[in-house]
């Protein structure tokens, strides 16, 4: 993989987030401590179960993830 999750999911960024990935993205780049280089699922997994107060579902990163995934494999 050649971006970390972060990098990808900074794509999403919006002043005026249209979705949930959008917020998503619009709260990970607000959130200081995100493991920006990862790219280890069960590391962001965790993190985003104890500090993803943001997040009004993990299945919203699992999509986000599922879509992560399928960009790299473009590549």
């Amino acid at each position: 993989m050649s971006k970390s999750f972060y990098h990808f999911l900074m794509k999403y960024r919006h002043p005026e987030p249209k979705d949930s990935i959008s917020s998503f993205a619009n709260s990970a780049f607000e959130d200081h401590s995100f493991p920006k280089t990862s790219f280890d699922y069960d590391e962001l997994s965790s993190y985003l179960e104890m500090n993803g107060h943001y997040l009004d579902s993990m299945a919203i990163f699992d999509e986000a993830w599922e879509l992560y995934l399928v960009s790299e494999t473009k590549r």
